[in-house]
């Protein structure tokens, strides 16, 4: 898995976390992103917004929809509303990239979700990520359809 793809997962998760934070569509905040990185002179910590990123973020919005109504029905015991933000968010990149990006394999989109659940939530996060997450892997062909 490459650092690249990894950075690019990573931004896009707080891109999505963000706009929900704010209560605010994601691409508006992903425009936000994109034109602060391209200002003359960005803040130092400014984060560059690639092209894989701006995929996952575009990606999700087109099927956020179904991917929220996924997590609400798979979610044993958690609403969406009552789940902890960052988990939210890291399902509904894992849900989007696992089910519609075809070009990543399945286990490193898993893994990917579980670093970044590791790096931003609480300790029970990884193993309710992963859990769900593997659950829409057995699911994938008859959500496609």
């Amino acid at each position: 898995m490459s650092a690249a793809r990894s950075k690019a997962r990573t931004r896009a998760f707080q891109i999505l976390f963000e706009a929900d934070h704010r209560n605010v569509d994601p691409l508006t905040v992903l425009a936000d992103w994109v034109s602060r990185a391209r200002e003359p002179k960005p803040d130092e910590g400014t984060p560059q917004v690639g092209e894989y990123t701006m995929e996952l973020v575009e990606g999700y919005v087109e099927h956020a929809r179904r991917i929220d109504d996924l997590i609400s029905q798979y979610a044993v015991g958690w609403t969406l509303d009552r789940m902890p933000i960052v988990d939210r968010n890291v399902l509904r990149l894992g849900a989007y990239e696992l089910i519609w990006e075809d070009g990543v394999p399945d286990a490193v989109v898993l893994d990917e979700a579980v670093e970044i659940a590791k790096e931003f939530s609480t300790d029970d996060s990884p193993a309710f990520v992963n859990g769900l997450l593997a659950r829409f892997l057995e699911l994938k062909p008859s959500i496609r359809r």
